[in-house]
């Protein structure tokens, strides 16, 4: 193997684990992740620390869960104190880069309490929030490129693309003013479609006006650029798609049909629905909206495949791009010294249950997310991995592959022990972290969830609400027969909560060390 290869990450947002081609969907096409996984490791049981973007971004960054690094849920920030695995590549010779969507700072506004609402003191934290601008509209008002302040979170080059869709942000407006100054004016103007699904906006801009398209070529150009470094590269490239709102531009609008697409489980399958579920569909039947477009509901059986036909449109948008970004590579000279990463920071329920987006529900839907890694100084990498996953795993895998050490206080453990040696230990479980900011879906407070994923079994506690979720995975692989009042599983379940209890108690920050007397 190279000693010091080069990495390339591609993120892409609110992506399925089961919607790609090389994990087995039978209509979205995407041949050049496809390629990837061809001559890579996919792996079937990869889940994310958070099913929230920024948590789970943070915890791609840090190797820790987001109940130590601080970015619990989304309107929070990482700490700017937060080492990441990009610092540590950046000490150890790397030159590192991140084109696209960073999300590790609020990007859409956030409204800070006055000291009359909270107190002359509102906050346990002493925050200086001028700090944590970085990736807010206000920094881009104008058509010049803003200077992000360097290193970003360990990072020497920023092309920040913010928000989705049509109304994205960060450097990709400001070369949309350059560039397409009418699209910019009116960035929810949209051409007229039979699309009857909420957030379904069909783009009135050409299709290399869009953001897969920018960050494909502002991706390009910087592998084109850093061809003859001499420093090892690190690379993140990240799409904001295929996040919702629904808007593949151009031909992509139309590219599937939503009578392509089939429907999975549904609402009436399930034999006892837990209280989120059931209050999703009291509001749908009482024909009460979501509280704000980022929240899930339930959709009619037409919604449903219209969404599924949109995002699928998306995702081959994306592929295309990656296929460019890919040739790119190859042409600078570096692919055979290249680790290739693709992964998402979450997925979508896109119909699971008759649900569309994302929230305090706990599914594999959402939770469980692709992964793929292509390193092409080893032959003999699996196929397909099948040992449970987590995101906070990436970070220390990648620093081993660097031959580099990780910092005290990181929780992941790489995962290429167990690609090379089929005997080698694996994770007996995964944790998953949901915190809530808002109170929805019938939950009491804010949600906090712990899910706790085995081989065999998924358990999912929320805080306070006296209620729980229990799952046979292999013999109810759609999570749809809930054990947790059934006495026949009294044992699994005493069992699992106590797992989950170690799991929680050892949720601490092991950074700093203490400094003992000799």
């Amino acid at each position: 193997m190279t000693d010091r290869p080069d990495f390339l990450v591609i993120m892409t947002d609110q992506h399925r684990w089961d919607w790609l081609g090389c994990n087995g969907h039978p209509v979205v096409r995407t041949p050049n992740i496809d390629r990837i996984a061809a001559h890579g490791t996919s792996f079937d049981q990869y889940f994310v620390a958070s099913p929230v973007c920024m948590p789970n971004r943070a915890s791609f960054m840090t190797g820790r869960f987001p109940t130590v690094h601080g970015l619990r849920y989304n309107g929070c920030h990482l700490p700017i104190e937060a080492n990441t695995v990009v610092d540590v590549l950046r000490a150890g010779g790397y030159r590192t880069g991140a084109i696209g969507k960073s999300h590790l700072q609020p990007m859409i506004g956030r409204r800070v309490p006055a000291r009359s609402d909270a107190g002359p003191i509102p906050e346990a934290w002493k925050v200086d929030e001028s700090l944590y601008e970085e990736e807010q509209p206000s920094r881009y008002r104008g058509e010049d490129g803003y200077r992000i302040p360097l290193p970003y979170y360990g990072y020497d080059h920023i092309d920040m693309v913010t928000d989705h869709g049509t109304e994205a942000g960060g450097h990709y407006r400001q070369w949309l003013r350059r560039n397409y100054p009418q699209v910019a004016e009116d960035p929810m103007r949209g051409l007229p479609h039979n699309y009857t699904v909420p957030q379904a906006l069909r783009p009135d801009m050409p299709e290399e006006a869009y953001t897969t398209s920018y960050i494909r070529d502002q991706a390009i150009e910087y592998l084109v650029d850093q061809a003859g470094s001499e420093q090892p590269l690190f690379t993140f490239v990240s799409f904001p798609d295929p996040h919702h709102p629904f808007n593949p531009p151009g031909r992509y609008w139309d590219m599937y049909s939503p009578d392509q697409f089939d429907l999975g489980t549904r609402y009436v399958d399930h034999k006892a629905p837990p209280v989120p579920l059931a209050k999703l569909r009291e509001d749908y039947e009482a024909g009460t909206p979501p509280a704000a477009r980022t929240f899930s509901f339930m959709a009619p059986e037409r919604h449903l495949r219209e969404a599924m036909a949109l995002t699928a449109g998306m995702i081959t948008m994306i592929d295309e791009a990656v296929g460019g970004i890919l040739a790119a590579l190859e042409a600078s000279g570096r692919a055979d010294r290249t680790v290739v990463i693709f992964t998402s920071d979450h997925g979508d329920y896109l119909g699971d249950s008759d649900l569309l987006l994302k929230g305090p529900w706990m599914r594999e839907s959402i939770n469980k997310v692709p992964l793929i890694w292509s390193d092409p100084s080893d032959p003999e990498q699996p196929a397909r991995c099948a040992a449970l996953t987590s995101t906070v795993d990436i970070a220390p895998s990648i620093l081993q592959r660097a031959g580099l050490v990780p910092y005290n206080g990181m929780q992941g453990r790489s995962f290429l022990p167990v690609l090379g040696d089929e005997t080698a230990e694996r994770r007996s479980d995964v944790l998953v972290e949901y915190n809530d900011a808002n109170e929805r879906q019938g939950y009491r407070s804010p949600a906090r969830i712990r899910t706790l994923v085995t081989e065999d079994w998924t358990l999912i506690v929320p805080a306070g609400e006296g209620w729980g979720e229990l799952y046979d995975r292999k013999a109810d692989p759609e999570n749809i027969d809930n054990k947790w009042v059934d006495r026949d599983f009294a044992d699994v379940r005493a069992r699992l909560t106590d797992r989950l209890l170690d799991r929680v108690i050892a949720q601490m920050d092991e950074s700093p060390k203490a400094v003992h007397p000799a």
